[in-house]
């Protein structure tokens, strides 16, 4: 089964980093997060992996030329301003007319891919996403007339579920994405829903985005 990482957006919110080298490139621990993904993944014997790049693609290529690794890489230059669906879409000649595992590229969880994959084909669906939560930046509170009647110090279970990635997906997909501008998280997951065929798995251990400095810091401590 073939790997899909998306990898093309701007990650504005890191600009710090972002403006010399794309997110997916951010090191932890002397590796990008983006090997770091593949690791994860060929730890379960995916060795094909196929990678969405968009906002400075050179550095992307640049780095997989200079070092090698057990696995395939092939890397796929989808547009500067393509949206997440368009991305996806640009790779169904590289795909062809097989299921096939996809995540982001600033996104790092020890979800069980094996587990994953059991679970999208015992359910039937065109999709499976992996549901986690997220890690707890704040405590919660509940105020009534000015009372505070429940606090709960930065705690998971009060923050619910969210999209972690980490898809399972058929290629029956490419049919609810029309073009370049077709965000993945809208239109095509939203359909998918009202149709019943969007399936989540759910992973309660660890699980971490990359979206700011504090993620960043978190992820090397975890790594440490």
């Amino acid at each position: 089964m073939k790997v899909v990482i998306l990898a093309g957006g701007f990650g504005t919110r890191l600009s710090k980093y972002t403006n010399k080298i794309p997110k997916p490139m951010i090191k932890i621990n002397k590796l990008p997060i983006l090997v770091h993904i593949m690791k994860h993944y060929y730890s379960y014997g995916f060795e094909n992996f196929y990678i969405a790049a968009g906002y400075k693609s050179h550095v992307i290529k640049e780095y997989f030329q200079k070092n090698k690794f057990k696995w395939k890489v092939k890397i796929i230059d989808t547009g500067l301003k393509t949206m997440t669906g368009g991305r996806l879409k640009r790779l169904k000649p590289y795909l062809k007319n097989e299921k096939f595992l996809m995540t982001y590229g600033d996104g790092l969880s020890n979800v069980n891919i094996k587990k994953l994959i059991e679970f999208h084909k015992k359910n039937r669906k065109i999709m499976t996403l992996t549901a986690v939560r997220p890690p707890a930046r704040f405590g919660a509170i509940k105020i009534s007339n000015n009372f505070v009647n429940y606090f709960k110090e930065k705690s998971q279970i009060d923050e619910g579920w969210i999209n972690g990635g980490f898809f399972v997906i058929e290629p029956k997909i490419f049919k609810f994405i029309k073009n370049d501008e077709t965000v993945f998280e809208k239109e095509p997951i939203e359909k998918l829903t009202k149709k019943k065929q969007l399936i989540a798995f759910k992973h309660k251990n660890f699980w971490q985005c990359l979206d700011t400095k504090r993620d960043i810091d978190l992820l090397k401590k975890k790594f440490d």
